[in-house]
């Protein structure tokens, strides 16, 4: 895979809240985004929310707020070492499956050996922060019409 071929665009910035509601309001009074889909995902623990704003179109990157459903989830262990903030960088694949193999082959290790379901039923993984400057990256490669 050519290195112009990895990755599409920034999908969005992952920030880690402790209420859902109160960050929603927070970014749509205060910042003036909007909510753009709004889910529960329990293999992740999270429930999260797509903020958009402006004319949306496919390239725009968005903010995911991300809030913890139980104590155990990586949310919530997250916001307890690291209080509130942006958790992680998402990049916007075509093929996440090719992706995973150029980056596994470039010595890049992944947190899941397939990739699972995210938001929206994209197919989504993440590169292990130390392989990426300290930063949790994600890998998604959208599951609707939205991107």
């Amino acid at each position: 895979m050519d290195n112009s071929d990895l990755f599409i665009c920034i999908d969005h910035v992952g920030l880690a809240v402790p209420d859902l509601d109160e960050a929603i309001k927070f970014h749509t009074e205060v910042f003036g985004w909007r909510v753009l889909h709004r889910e529960v995902n329990e293999e992740q623990g999270v429930a999260e929310a797509m903020m958009g704003t402006g004319a949306q179109l496919p390239e725009n990157a968005q903010i995911q707020l991300l809030a913890p459903l139980n104590e155990n989830s990586t949310i919530a262990k997250f916001i307890a070492k690291n209080g509130p903030g942006m958790q992680q960088l998402c990049y916007r694949v075509a093929d996440i499956d090719a992706v995973s193999a150029t980056l596994r082959e470039r010595g890049v290790r992944l947190l899941y050996p397939e990739p699972k379901t995210g938001t929206g039923g994209a197919r989504i993984n993440f590169v292990h922060p130390k392989d990426a400057g300290g930063v949790l990256l994600e890998l998604t490669q959208p599951g609707n019409a939205d991107h």
